[in-house]
């Protein structure tokens, strides 16, 4: 035992033992888990990510690891949601495995989520760690004296855009999510087929204080194919069939930064959800495909020079730093850390991975 919670699946007799934890999020990911091992055998990738579809019928799916904002982008009142957190990509297209949703709610507000935060406010959802006032029922969504992860469990049907059938076409777009704390990355890159394997291996994101215990800064985290713990099999078997699905629908791919710019927490500043929105509009609507691209002098990224209502001065996380120099010494650190999570990686991977 590596701590006092342990989630044991046992695939031979089919049984599942979760002990020390009441967080009900673990049943589902332990599913997810065993789907993830049987699944591609089938030539079907189980995915860690939410998907929605516009007027049109495209598909876009968003990765990203907790707190991210999968749910929060996918909850688009413009488009129709069809899942929030686990899907699989078959020969037909895509398909939701849970047919609910399990969103984290803690500071939701009405303005930035109102889809939502409507369902906190509906019979029928199951809330989880969240702070009622026992005398009024009226929900504390602002309370973090239980915990950061505070969760509302609810039938997808709760969402008004929703398609509770659960399905869409291939996907257009693929965007993957990271909250980096440092401040480093991009608001929004385009990704080359071989980047987008690449960072889908290294599934990096950052915690930053107020969400674990004992973190007092910026750490960064990586999780393979963005959900490790419930990947079965190894990473490159999710890569590889990522990067051949991609081809074959050719399906562009984005790596979207939602956390912070100008500096790193808690000097910076988090993205603004408004410009994370006109961002990634502008990328999944195809306004971005005419528009001219620069390289990032570190991570090799392609950063669009200018997004329509956008200050053109965050598009490029250098410029929006005061001490530039400052920006590289960190940018350093960060190279470094992805190259020694991806030492693990190196002799199983595709070389056209390395060299992306």
């Amino acid at each position: 035992m590596n701590s006092e919670v342990a989630i044991v699946v046992v695939f031979s007799k089919k049984r599942i033992f979760i002990c020390g934890t009441d967080y009900a999020g673990e049943i589902k990911k332990s599913i997810f888990g065993v789907l993830n091992y049987l699944l591609p055998s089938k030539g079907i990738m189980g995915m860690h990510c939410s998907a929605n579809y516009n007027k049109k019928g495209e598909t876009c799916l968003f990765f990203g690891l907790s707190g991210t904002g999968k749910t929060t982008l996918s909850a688009d009142a413009s488009r129709q949601l069809i899942g929030d957190d686990e899907h699989g990509w078959c020969d037909d297209g895509i398909f939701n495995l849970e047919g609910g949703c399990y969103a984290k709610v803690i500071r939701l507000s009405s303005e930035d989520e109102p889809e939502i935060y409507g369902t906190t406010q509906r019979f029928g959802t199951v809330l989880e760690n969240v702070v009622v006032d026992r005398s009024t029922r009226v929900l504390d969504l602002f309370d973090e004296n239980l915990t950061e992860n505070t969760r509302a469990s609810y039938d997808i049907s709760q969402i008004s855009n929703a398609d509770v059938r659960g399905v869409g076409a291939h996907p257009k777009n693929i965007v993957m999510l990271t909250c980096d704390a440092f401040g480093l990355l991009p608001p929004i890159s385009r990704l080359t087929p071989e980047q987008a394997m690449y960072y889908f291996i290294n599934g990096y994101t950052a915690k930053i204080a107020g969400t674990e215990q004992g973190i007092t800064k910026p750490i960064a985290v990586f999780s393979a194919c963005f959900g490790a713990p419930f990947m079965s099999r190894h990473p490159n078997v999710y890569a590889k069939m990522l990067g051949e699905k991609m081809q074959k629908h050719n399906a562009k791919c984005w790596l979207v930064n939602t956390g912070w710019t100008g500096g790193s927490y808690p000097d910076g500043s988090r993205m603004k959800i408004k410009y994370t929105r006109r961002i990634l509009e502008a990328a999944i609507s195809g306004n971005l495909n005419d528009e001219k691209f620069e390289k990032h002098s570190f991570f090799g990224l392609e950063i669009p020079r200018s997004i329509c209502n956008v200050p053109s001065d965050m598009l490029n996380p250098r410029n929006a730093w005061q001490n530039e120099k400052d920006y590289d010494k960190k940018a350093e650190y960060l190279v470094n850390l992805f190259r020694k999570n991806f030492k693990e990686f190196m002799g199983v991977v595709d070389k056209k991975i390395l060299l992306a």
